[in-house]
């Protein structure tokens, strides 16, 4: 590299998985740029992506709050029949020496996948609508990314998965409608993290602050 003459920082671009550095030449909509080393998606330009990112964030913010409602299933052995919600199960050992880790198991599956929702949508929705950013959107933007390895959903339903099998031979086992709810949420977030372009986002936010 010439160093008369380095290239600006916004011309470049780094993978956030190997930390390798890239100039940066946008792909067209449709296309994606892809880290020559480790394979990580950089940008994913979408048309209309922000608008689909919103009306899935607003489903899975419906599908939270129903979920942690109504009952998930429900269990009948010996002539009993018992049904769980979602919030039941979380805080089934919140009493005593437990308690840190029931709430814990609630923030992972409900209020963390809530929380990052919501500041997606509170961080988008200006940017779709060509107007100035919200206040602290960058910092929310941010926490929104720190809090995604902690959004443990998917992982919830795949211990359910196992956990029913197991007992399948010694009761009968119904699903409720939250279970449905959150195996549809499950897929919905696996949708938004595929549409978000986290590259255009953070460029939308840097270009209305600059501007």
């Amino acid at each position: 590299m010439d160093q008369s003459s380095p290239i600006p920082l916004d011309k470049l671009i780094v993978c956030t998985h190997c930390d390798a550095v890239f100039t940066l030449e946008r792909p067209q909509v449709g296309q994606r740029a892809i880290c020559a080393r480790c394979g990580t998606v950089l940008i994913t330009p979408r048309r209309k992506a922000g608008l689909q990112i919103i009306a899935v964030s607003f489903a899975i913010t419906i599908l939270i709050i129903a979920a942690t409602v109504f009952p998930f299933l429900s269990i009948s052995a010996a002539g009993t029949t018992n049904s769980v919600s979602i919030l039941d199960a979380a805080l089934a050992f919140s009493d005593g020496p437990l308690v840190a880790l029931a709430l814990t198991t609630a923030a992972l599956i409900i209020f963390v996948p809530l929380a990052r929702v919501l500041l997606t949508i509170y961080v988008l929705v200006p940017i779709v609508l060509d107007r100035p950013p919200a206040r602290g959107s960058t910092q929310a933007f941010r926490l929104a990314e720190a809090l995604r390895p902690w959004s443990m959903a998917e992982i919830f339903v795949l211990g359910c998965a196992v956990a029913l099998i197991k007992i399948s031979d010694l009761a009968d086992v119904a699903f409720g409608p939250a279970f449905w709810m959150f195996s549809g949420l499950v897929v919905l977030v696996v949708v938004q993290d595929n549409f978000l372009c986290r590259w255009s986002v953070w460029k939308s936010l840097d270009k209305t602050q600059t501007s």
